[in-house]
């Protein structure tokens, strides 16, 4: 009997195994969707995590019909001949712990990378940016003139900044100034009225 006459009904088996299993990575990564949307929240909010959960899971069925039972029975040609039924077992634990582990993965890197939330934040920029009616920036080609372009903005913020400190100090030296004159009147009066003193006391004992 020929191997693929064999091995055909065992991988429509495990494509029926793996069908049953697709959904796995979605229904994970939907549960905290599920829960923590706001009933409020517009749906396109979301749509970003759906576009990935969607990529992620015809990735992950990709990888899996690379490994189909044919190529495994194939590739082990010996044992399998020796015991079909053995590897159809070992070629079944395989997929699921493959499918199982990429998921656990997929699952890791959304919640480590924080994913959902900065894929909700861009959603925010979107929607911001479509509010926004001013042309969007882009790039001249002249790399000094992109870089001015950038730096002037940041630039004329600081001189409206100096020029404020600026008045500010001005003002404040000219308080300053006043206080100084004001103290070397009183000074100068002080000194008047001493000398003053000092000569009608000379006065006095003249007498």
């Amino acid at each position: 009997m020929k191997m693929e006459e064999i091995a055909g009904p065992t991988q429509k088996q495990a494509e029926t195994r793996n069908n049953e299993a697709k959904g796995n990575l979605s229904s994970n990564l939907s549960k905290t969707e599920s829960v923590d949307k706001p009933p409020d929240e517009p749906e396109a909010r979301y749509n970003r995590l759906k576009l990935f959960d969607k990529v992620m899971q015809k990735s992950l069925e990709k990888l899996i019909e690379h490994a189909s039972f044919n190529r495994f029975a194939s590739t082990f040609h010996p044992l399998y001949k020796k015991n079909p039924q053995k590897m159809e077992s070992i070629h079944k634990q395989f997929i699921e712990q493959l499918r199982k582990s990429i998921q656990e993965d997929i699952s890791r890197l959304i919640e480590e990378g924080r994913l959902e939330f900065k894929m909700n934040e861009l959603d925010k920029l979107e929607s911001a940016a479509q509010n926004n009616t001013a042309p969007a920036w882009r790039p001249s080609g002249v790399p000094e003139k992109d870089f001015c372009s950038f730096l002037m903005p940041y630039y004329k913020k600081q001189e409206v900044y100096m020029r404020l400190e600026l008045k500010k100090i001005q003002a404040e030296n000219a308080a300053l100034a006043q206080k100084v004159l004001a103290g070397r009147e009183s000074i100068s009066q002080t000194e008047q009225l001493i000398s003053t003193a000092v000569d009608e006391w000379n006065d006095g004992h003249r007498v």
